[in-house]
């Protein structure tokens, strides 16, 4: 399902716009860094689902482009019936972001979605985006062009928020295998939330319009289904005639309206404003899993562009800054065999016949996994949320300004050192920043769960209850 939100820099201290969110898939997750790439001509690359897909299809192949671009993502191990790795968000060199959240489409398209259906998946086009974007409306322009010539896969529906440091926009891919899609801009003055994503009324009349994107099909095909009659005077809303019909969520409006409050501020929203809209726990339970931060800024060399990352659920995890020109990614953080799919069967053992090597490397298993470290103190904090919640929120929220502070400075002096031409000294130098802080974050969550490990036995024992705690969600 996952979670975005959009900040218009009119609305931040700073100036600068926000990309964030959260992936909401139950799996491993892992942080990624991809390098630029050069691709030989002829080369190609798999998309689509398998026949264990909830709506069934066949993979494919489709062009890769000659030269693809550096990117910092998230990856998880499984959605059904789509080969992982899957991602839903990240940066690229250019400064796009990107951040793929649910959708879901009227039951008649689920429902005519053909079950052999090819093309590209929502996981497909977000690895796209982040590979070939130079702007937000580029990616927009990527979606509608390559849903035209390879097809668009579907699993009910589903919508992206694609930002730069410019603009943002809001793109919906529809079910039912009609190549349909809308796409709203998202300006400066803009504060837009999406789970599920939404968009309400497109003013057909004025067909370049700036603010606004889709196909010629769109109001064709509502209207041969006979979802919206031309002549009735109505709007085309398009989540009326091709969404859930719900309009904005309860979680959305709350979000959003919470968001708009702080903005009216003398001091509008803050980077720590941004950071709460991802962690408050009426929105982030079990089911959220990375957190992501990003400042669309625009930088004077690209590897100062970063996001802030957690590994799990905010709630259990402070966000650190992780710089687009760093070498590589703590093992801690890399891909380990904790919740990743397929993974329970496989043994260090190459003398096993029957029994396949893990996909994780051993002496990458050999390190601690982050996410379980930072899922084990999410699971203490939300066992007895009214106490450990406000503690534990209090602490990172003074790690994460003591890291703002920090990130500033770390930034200048990269900065220095690429204007005159020392990129291998910045890359070890903001590679050692990134790399203390990510593990210094880790160490605490694994200091902090013994903790509360110790004073939850105390407290209330191991009640093994088979329903889950945690704080009420408003989703």
């Amino acid at each position: 399902m996952s979670y975005g939100i959009y900040v218009g820099k009119n609305h931040t201290a700073d100036g600068i716009a926000y990309l964030a969110g959260y992936g909401d898939e139950p799996s491993s997750h892992w942080l990624d860094i991809v390098d630029r790439q050069q691709h030989a001509e002829g080369t190609t690359i798999r998309v689509g689902v398998t026949d264990g897909a909830d709506l069934p299809g066949r993979m494919s192949t489709i062009p890769q482009v000659p030269e693809t671009a550096r990117h910092i993502r998230v990856n998880y191990s499984v959605f059904k019936g789509m080969p992982a790795p899957l991602t839903n968000g990240g940066l690229n060199e250019h400064g796009v972001a990107v951040r793929d959240i649910w959708s879901p489409s009227r039951d008649e398209l689920v429902a005519m979605t053909p079950k052999d259906q090819t093309g590209l998946t929502y996981s497909d086009l977000s690895k796209i985006i982040l590979e070939r974007a130079r702007t937000a409306i580029e990616g927009v322009k990527l979606i509608g062009e390559l849903i035209s010539q390879h097809g668009d896969v579907s699993y009910g529906g589903n919508s992206n928020i694609i930002a730069d440091s410019d603009e943002a926009w809001v793109v919906i891919q529809f079910a039912g295998g009609q190549g349909l899609w809308a796409a709203e801009r998202l300006g400066a003055d803009c504060i837009r939330a999406s789970r599920p994503g939404y968009i309400t009324d497109i003013p057909i009349d004025d067909p370049h319009s700036p603010d606004f994107l889709y196909p010629p099909n769109l109001v064709e095909f509502a209207v041969s289904q006979g979802w919206f009659d031309p002549a009735s005077g109505e709007t085309f809303n398009v989540n009326r005639i091709y969404g859930d019909g719900k309009g904005r969520w309860d979680g959305v409006s709350w979000i959003e309206a919470e968001m708009r409050a702080r903005a009216s501020r003398p001091e509008k929203l803050t980077i720590e404003d941004i950071i709460w809209a991802v962690r408050t726990e009426r929105l982030a339970g079990d089911m959220a899993e990375y957190g992501q931060v990003v400042p669309l800024l625009d930088a004077a060399h690209p590897e100062l562009r970063m996001l802030w990352h957690t590994q799990t659920n905010a709630i259990a995890a402070p966000f650190a800054p992780v710089y687009m020109g760093i070498t590589d990614v703590p093992p801690e953080f890399r891909m380990h065999r904790y919740l990743t799919a397929g993974e329970a069967e496989r043994v260090f053992d190459d003398q096993q016949p029957y029994f396949e090597v893990p996909l994780v490397p051993q002496d990458i298993e050999a390190t601690r996994s982050a996410t379980y470290v930072f899922k084990r103190l999410l699971n203490l904090v939300f066992q007895n949320s009214e106490i450990f919640l406000p503690e534990i929120t209090a602490f990172w929220t003074a790690c994460e300004r003591q890291l703002l502070e920090a990130s500033i400075d770390v930034s200048r002096t990269a900065r220095i050192l690429l204007d005159a031409g020392e990129l291998g000294l910045a890359a070890r130098f903001l590679t050692y920043f990134t790399h203390t802080e990510l593990i210094r974050a880790l160490n605490s969550a694994e200091q902090l769960a013994v903790s509360l490990d110790i004073r939850s036995r105390a407290l209330h024992g191991i009640r093994a209850s088979a329903k889950p705690s945690g704080p009420e969600q408003i989703w």
